[in-house]
Order: structure tokens, then C-alpha cells, then sequence
């Protein structure tokens, strides 16, 4: 992992992460220096994103004074380090745009495995089953156990639905992209489609808990649900393209040293 320095309103780098780390250890750089690297939403201090370097012993000296720079670096302003989290409401409004977008496949696929059919008969069946409820159970029962390759196979295209395009470069559904969110690690970079996959399976975990898992998002101070406990992953406000957008340009540095 590469990543930028911001101190006294200029940026420097990209450093390699190990380097980073030995400076922080040796006092080159300090707390309150910043950092940036790809995918992360905006900079953010050293002690954040290298918070285990910061709980170990102090270095043997404090952080030297910043000499002035011995090499060209653009001056930038130094953004604010607060992540927005995604709200309840707002994930669920996302959510409902999604499941409508998904709406059309799942028609489309009720034709070749009979659905409509199906659902005729099912109602036919409940209507004379009357006030026998137990007729009324068996014909449910019928009727899942006869339909559960149409169940299957959009439960698969939804799941893949959400892990493809929250493991793409959008870094979101649909929902989340219209509504300005993407998904993120934790630390603010984009996940692999293997995490988005067992994101997605933490929502069925949460679905058989009676919702409990998404309502901890109105309560979590990251606003996470269970899913993305689960799955080490946050959903923040801002498009992925907007925070890409916003990333220092490459810059030729010595990587050798931090003398800034």
C-alpha cells in the first residue's frame, strides 16, 4: 500500500507503508501528520490509520521540527478528517430502489419456471381451502416445495446483484450510487468480491434473526449493521468516484527519506 504525507500544507509521497511506519516509530512523523492513500475518502491523521504504531512505546525522541522541503511538493489544503457513516433511513431508501431495480429480472424469470401459474393455482386453493387452515398450509407447502429452483435462482442473481457492484469501482448498488454511498473496508478502501459475497450472507443471517442485524445500524456509532460486522466493512456517505476524483496526483519524490 502506497501512501501520501500531508504536514504544514503540503503533500509528499507516496510512501510505502513500511516506510511510514518506521518513521512513525523513529518520531520523522507524528500523530498529527496526515495520511492518504487509494480509496480512502479523504485524509485522515497518522494516529487513525496507523493506530497500532501509536499503542506501542512512545518513540525515543519527540518529532522533529518540518525543515522546509528539499524537493518540489503542491500545496494542498489539508481536508478534514471526519468519515460521514451512512444513516438508517438512508440505507433503506437505497435498499427499496434496489429491490425494485431487481424487480425486472425476477419478473422475467417467474415465465420460464411457471410462477404465474403457480400463484394462480395457489390462490385458487387457499380460496377453497376456506376456514380450513390446514389445507391452507398444505397448499403453501406444495407450492414452495414445487417452485424452489425459481426461490434458488434469484436468491443467487440477487446476491450476486449486490456483491458485484459493491466490489466494483462504484463501490455500490445502484440504490447506494443514487443516493450518493459506497462500501468501504475499514479502512476506507474498496473490497474484494469474496468479502461482498459474505457481506451479502450476513444479511441472510440478519433476515433470519427478524431484521434485529440491519436495525443495528440506527444504534452502531459507525452505523454498521450485522452483515458488516461480519464482514469488517462500513457504508459512508460520498460516490467512490467523487473520493477518486479528489486524490493527490502522482508526484516523483525521494522514498528514501521523510524530510518534510
Amino acid at each position: 500500500m502506497e501512501v501520501w504525507i500531508g504536514r504544514h500544507g503540503e503533500r509528499h509521497g507516496p510512501y510505502q507503508e513500511q516506510q511510514v511506519r518506521e518513521w512513525l516509530r523513529s518520531g520523522q512523523l507524528g500523530r498529527d501528520d496526515l495520511g492518504w492513500y487509494d480509496g480512502l475518502a479523504d485524509w485522515q491523521p497518522l494516529s487513525v490509520l496507523f493506530a497500532d504504531e501509536f499503542s506501542k512505546a512512545p518513540p525515543p525522541y519527540p518529532p522533529a521540527a518540518a525543515p522546509v522541503s528539499a524537493y518540489s511538493a503542491h500545496a494542498a489544503p489539508q481536508p478534514s478528517a471526519t468519515v460521514s457513516y451512512a444513516g438508517f433511513w438512508k440505507r433503506v431508501l437505497a435498499y427499496l430502489i434496489d429491490a425494485f431495480v431487481l424487480y425486472f429480472p425476477f419478473s422475467l424469470l417467474e415465465i420460464p419456471f411457471g410462477m404465474r401459474k403457480a400463484y394462480v393455482a395457489l390462490n385458487q386453493q387457499v380460496l377453497s381451502a376456506g376456514t380450513d387452515f390446514q389445507a391452507a398450509m398444505t397448499a403453501y407447502q406444495h407450492f414452495y416445495v414445487e417452485q424452489w429452483p425459481y426461490f434458488l435462482t434469484t436468491m443467487v442473481v440477487g446476491w450476486l446483484y449486490f456483491a458485484v457492484c459493491e466490489s466494483s469501482s462504484w463501490q455500490a448498488t445502484i440504490g447506494k450510487l443514487a443516493l450518493g454511498m459506497r462500501v468501504t473496508d475499514l479502512n476506507g478502501g474498496r473490497i474484494s468480491f469474496a468479502r461482498a459475497l459474505g457481506r451479502y450472507g450476513g444479511k441472510l443471517i440478519s433476515s433470519f434473526m427478524l431484521c434485529v442485524g440491519f436495525l443495528l445500524v440506527a444504534f452502531t456509532q459507525r452505523k454498521q449493521g450485522l452483515h458488516d460486522m461480519l464482514a469488517n466493512t462500513l457504508v459512508v456517505n460520498g460516490r467512490a468516484t467523487d473520493a477518486h476524483r479528489n486524490a493527490p496526483p502522482p508526484a516523483q519524490d525521494d522514498r528514501t527519506s521523510f524530510t518534510a
